[in-house]
């Protein structure tokens, strides 16, 4: 028999902060960006409009991990969370499941990491406001990650009510539409369902993750804003097929692994003035990195345990 370690939504928040998620994902991008750390791109079961399924599998760190997680954006109407699903961790040299976490913790922690690093990384060096657009739980998780790291941050929502409620619970102010779209550093973080850049939205200096457009059909920045700007993304082979970068014409050469800057061997922001963007996709390195910080974390936890 088998014996794996269960975390639920509770155990994973405990095992990892948001600058500790940082922290790993940052870690992960560079390993994934010198080889170390291996993915295949995201696989999608679609069942639109409700929604779909991802399959997302990542080696590294001595483990291997399968994620199987959901993205059903209609399901708070119906009082069911957006993001469900499993993320399964196993020892890479015995094939041994070792961990079941929540993935949808999982998936808030990373991607309010992936956010918020890249904001970092890619904005000005001398940038003073930070927003968050959608006050969903991946916008929360942004939120929360600016936070902890020191900064301030605004928080606009098409929901006037949650966008209160949430700016009380993190200690963040709310915005209106205009005010987040100028800030210095902007997280869209919306079903993509939408687009939130019209052109001619941003000035030049700004930097924008664009965290919502994680799949075929969904865009949060319209076509020509995104040609005004310098691109990033998280996975050349993802954004290509199922980010923002797929609905416009160009190739590997225009677009700037956010690993490789981390990792040293590409140019981050050339100067002030420079329009950043950074298309996330997701990865499951990022999964990974999570899973691993809290599997740091598992003596300190009263966890229970899954046999099989």
């Amino acid at each position: 028999m088998t014996s794996a370690l269960v975390f639920t939504s509770r155990d994973v928040e405990a095992a990892v902060s948001p600058q500790r998620a940082v922290d790993a994902v940052r870690d992960a991008f560079v390993a994934h960006a010198r080889g170390e750390w291996t993915m295949p791109p995201k696989v999608y079961v679609t069942n639109y409009p409700a929604g779909d399924f991802r399959a997302m599998p990542a080696l590294g760190g001595g483990h291997a991990i399968l994620k199987w997680v959901t993205s059903f954006p209609g399901n708070p109407a119906r009082g069911l969370p957006t993001v469900t699903g499993l993320v399964l961790v196993s020892d890479a040299q015995t094939g041994q499941l070792r961990a079941v976490l929540d993935a949808a913790t999982v998936t808030a922690l990373r991607t309010g990491a992936a956010a918020v690093l890249a904001a970092e990384t890619l904005g000005r060096s001398d940038a003073k406001t930070a927003a968050v657009i959608g006050a969903g739980v991946n916008g929360q998780a942004a939120a929360r990650t600016f936070i902890a790291l020191g900064r301030d941050v605004m928080l606009f929502d098409v929901d006037p009510e949650r966008a209160a409620r949430v700016a009380k619970e993190l200690g963040a102010s709310v915005a209106s539409r205009e005010e987040a779209l100028a800030a210095d550093l902007v997280v869209t973080v919306t079903p993509g369902h939408e687009v939130v850049l019209t052109e001619g939205t941003l000035q030049p200096g700004q930097h924008v993750s664009l965290m919502g457009a994680d799949g075929p059909g969904k865009a949060e920045a319209d076509d020509a804003e995104l040609l005004r700007a310098r691109l990033f993304c998280d996975d050349w082979e993802q954004a290509s097929h199922g980010g923002e970068l797929a609905h416009v014409a160009i190739s590997a050469g225009d677009v700037t692994a956010l690993g490789d800057v981390l990792a040293g061997t590409a140019d981050g922001r050339r100067s002030n003035g420079e329009i950043t963007m950074f298309d996330s996709t997701g990865l499951a390195i990022q999964d990974l990195a999570i899973a691993l910080a809290a599997l740091e974390q598992a003596d300190h936890l009263d966890l229970q345990h899954l046999t099989l």
